[in-house]
């Protein structure tokens, strides 16, 4: 027996096929005013109905108004894609064996972003729990995961999903989902995954014919915005908030990744994402364990971070890019584009203590003046993620380059640095911490021969407008692209790559076992500089690093004794030479 249900508030008929009983049946409005039935705000526009012979497996697909059969909009399994039927998914048919897993807070905890496809060369979640105890020996303690939401095609980075409740078929569906979730938990391993509210994929999305997902009243870069705060945003509010607790109980995840946020664009009394952080606490205290929501935002705003009661968005944590840039770009040179506020070793020290480099100041980049300033007596440095390498920064280069392909290790080593003894919550991309040479680039697989073309030119045609020539930017719907991107993790022995991957694991050790490193107030910082060179100290510790091409010596605290080094760095009494492209983390002894 399966109850089948579906939020179709306009329509005036709805048939729930069965393919494989070869079956048509009207469903039944819940609450129905033409027999004098008034809904509530929990029946409104809802239908069901239940079907005996129906159970776990079963394939189905509802019918609005006579329409074509499409699949569930909150389908947990699309076994053939996102233009076929969904199939009924039972989440207690799992034998959880994680009831020893306590959880853990999100803040302060080393991230590690992947994605499944690339991850191995199987390209599945199954395949990833076989390199769990690499994270493991590591030192990561939060496995984020890049979407695995349902979308066109076989491959693809997650970000144009349309089946938002399912689990992408190639990665082996839910029950998959559940298998990670569960062996990552047994090796004291949290699990966080990316979710993408702001806007659906365009091949296979079929939420319009069954109510107003979405609104013109608002514009995203990818087109109309979810409704939040239109006619009949209640439903698309729920149909958002149950997805992400329904990850965080049915699947066990402990934390969730808000894709770009400041593209949920919600002018109701009460946020989106307030309601959102309100209900995951509830959650938390129900289940006994922590649950963190993390926002990726460009406003360079804390508001994201502070209390809902006190006006806030409640959010456990948000992604910090202007300290990827800053880093970024003070190792490589690179101050086109969105860099060009960026470069500079005084910038690097500004978002070393500040968290923002736009903080209510003019962005060039924007046009106009952007951000507001973080307080050290109101924020915590552990409420701001920060990368050297992620998805975004290395795949939406036009070639998906790492830092490894032009940088020298010693500035890989100096960015590790920097990021792993800082006092922000640190994000690592998959394979950086061996210095990868594989490229991650941007690759898709519609199944629309005009939306693959379309794409196909406009990617050429952006970076062509920066210089590139069309046929060096790689054809995203070549598969080649999309074997190139995977990890070749043969290398990671290789004696270059096994010495990044040994200064990755002291680092993060080093980091994990220090409370002066573990320390997040803003106030534990101070950073000196000059044009090559920056020492940032944090308690005892002091990390020193010189990217130019001269030796340079720099005053350090009394008493610094070398902990970790690469390249060549002497400490005598209160100075530190250090040698082009070389990086310490210094203690005072005592």
């Amino acid at each position: 027996m399966h109850e089948f249900t579906v939020w179709a508030p306009s329509a005036s008929r709805v048939m729930l096929h069965l393919p494989a009983l070869d079956r048509r049946e009207p469903m039944r409005r819940v609450a129905d005013p033409a027999l004098g039935q008034e809904p509530t705000p929990e029946t409104e526009g809802l239908w069901k109905l239940a079907v005996a012979e129906a159970d776990h497996g079963t394939d189905y697909a509802f019918a609005i108004d006579g329409g074509e059969p499409r699949p569930d909009p909150r389908s947990a399994w699309q076994p053939e894609g996102v233009h076929r039927p969904s199939r009924v998914f039972d989440p207690s048919r799992h034998q959880w064996a994680d009831s020893a897993w306590p959880g853990l807070d999100a803040r302060g905890a080393v991230f590690y972003e992947l994605h499944i496809g690339t991850f191995t060369p199987e390209g599945t979640l199954d395949a990833a729990i076989g390199r769990l105890g690499h994270l493991v020996d590591l030192g990561v303690q939060i496995v984020e995961l890049l979407p695995v939401a349902e979308f066109s095609g076989e491959r693809g980075w997650g970000y144009d999903g349309v089946g938002l409740y399912a689990v992408h078929h190639a990665y082996g569906g839910p029950e998959a989902l559940q298998r990670f979730v569960d062996a990552a938990h047994q090796k004291g391993l949290g699990v966080c995954l990316d979710a993408v509210y702001n806007h659906l994929g365009p091949d296979g999305n079929y939420l319009s014919e069954f109510g107003p997902y979405f609104t013109d009243a608002h514009n995203t870069p990818w087109g109309d915005a979810v409704n939040l705060d239109d006619d009949g945003a209640l439903g698309v509010r729920s149909w958002i908030i149950d997805n992400a607790l329904r990850w965080l109980g049915d699947f066990h995840i402990d934390a969730l990744r808000l894709d770009a946020v400041h593209a949920l664009v919600d002018a109701s009394p009460r946020h989106v994402l307030a309601e959102l952080s309100d209900r995951v606490a509830e959650l938390s205290a129900t289940v006994g364990r922590p649950l963190s929501l993390i926002a990726e935002s460009d406003l360079n705003d804390p508001v994201m971070v502070e209390p809902v009661a006190e006006g806030g968005r409640g959010m456990t944590g948000q992604w910090d890019d202007d300290v990827h840039h800053a880093i970024h770009s003070f190792v490589t040179g690179e101050t086109q584009g969105y860099y060009c506020d960026f470069g500079t070793s005084a910038v690097l020290a500004r978002v070393l203590r500040e968290a923002f480099r736009h903080a209510g100041d003019y962005s060039t980049f924007r046009g106009k003046h952007w951000g507001t300033p973080v307080s050290a007596e109101k924020h915590r440095g552990h409420q701001f993620v920060v990368a050297t390498q992620n998805h975004d920064q290395v795949g939406n280069r036009a070639t998906g380059d790492r830092p490894s392909a032009t940088v020298p290790p010693g500035r890989l080593a100096a960015s590790a640095a920097l990021m792993l003894t800082s006092v922000y919550t640190p994000m690592l991309f998959m394979g950086e911490e061996w210095g990868a040479s594989t490229p991650w680039q941007f690759f898709t697989s519609f199944e629309s021969p005009e939306l693959a073309e379309a794409v196909r030119k406009g990617r050429r045609a952006e970076f062509g407008s920066h210089g590139w020539a069309p046929e060096e930017v790689p054809d995203p719907q070549a598969l080649s692209t999309f074997e190139a991107s995977k990890l070749n993790w043969a290398e990671a022995a290789e004696p270059d790559h096994a010495a990044m991957l040994t200064w990755y694991r002291d680092l993060i050790a080093l980091r994990r076992s220090s409370p002066d490193l573990l320390n997040d107030s803003f106030d534990s910082v101070s950073v000196e500089y000059g044009d090559a060179w920056i020492t940032m100290r944090r308690g005892a510790f002091t990390t020193v690093l010189n990217i130019g091409p001269s030796a340079v010596g720099v005053a350090v605290a009394e008493g610094s004794v070398p902990q970790l080094t690469w390249g060549s760095v002497t400490v005598s009494g209160g100075t530190a030479q250090l040698q082009p492209d070389s990086v310490a983390v210094l203690r005072v002894q005592g």
